[in-house]
């Protein structure tokens, strides 16, 4: 089994390097560390870890902020660390889309869950993801696959069904999926009308 590559991201250096030794002994690999929150952004870009762990209170860009940039890139899961449970920094960092929230101090113990929940919903994330592009696919193409049925059956006088059947037959002569099929018919008849 691949092993999980990490970032730590924290202006503590001491911190990173209690962390890097609890994940090491935990089995994980940290690909890199650094010191604020920019530097933690361009490293993910440059590296694309499985998840990045982060610090909240960082110079140059807080870890806050770092969480928003990277999932709106969809990079990795952020779980964030923090001495902080104040409510204000739990809000901003829902709405940054962090995947985790560790309040220090923690055991050794309380890592491994932590990331592997916020792993999981990262990936749950990206299903969804996948799935809603799946279904607005789906709907584009059933849009057009209608559109040019009602073509076939205004020019060519057939059922609704006929026109389908029709589509589906040129879609697998053609080998070509149906929306093309229908995208080529609705071409067809707008040159035709021009």
């Amino acid at each position: 089994m691949e092993r999980t590559r990490i970032i730590i991201a924290d202006d503590e250096t001491l911190i990173r390097m209690d962390l890097r030794e609890m994940l090491t002994h935990l089995g994980y690999l940290v690909v890199g560390e650094v010191g604020d929150g920019r530097s933690a952004v361009n490293l993910a870009r440059e590296l694309r870890p499985d998840i990045i762990i982060m610090d909240i209170k960082m110079p140059d860009m807080d870890g806050i902020e770092a969480a928003k940039i990277l999932t709106e890139e969809k990079i990795a899961p952020v779980l964030l660390l923090s001495a902080y449970s104040q409510r204000d920094l739990v809000l901003r960092a829902r709405e940054a889309g962090v995947a985790g929230y560790l309040v220090k101090p923690f055991r050794e113990a309380d890592l491994a869950p932590a990331i592997e929940v916020a792993l999981a919903r990262f990936q749950e994330f990206r299903e969804l993801e996948k799935q809603v592009g799946d279904i607005q696919v789906a709907l584009e193409t059933r849009k057009l696959v209608d559109r040019a049925k009602g073509i076939l059956m205004d020019r060519q006088g057939l059922t609704e069904a006929e026109s389908f059947r029709k589509i589906q037959k040129m879609s697998m002569n053609n080998r070509k999926p149906m929306k093309e099929v229908a995208e080529a018919i609705i071409l067809a008849h707008q040159v035709g009308e021009g």
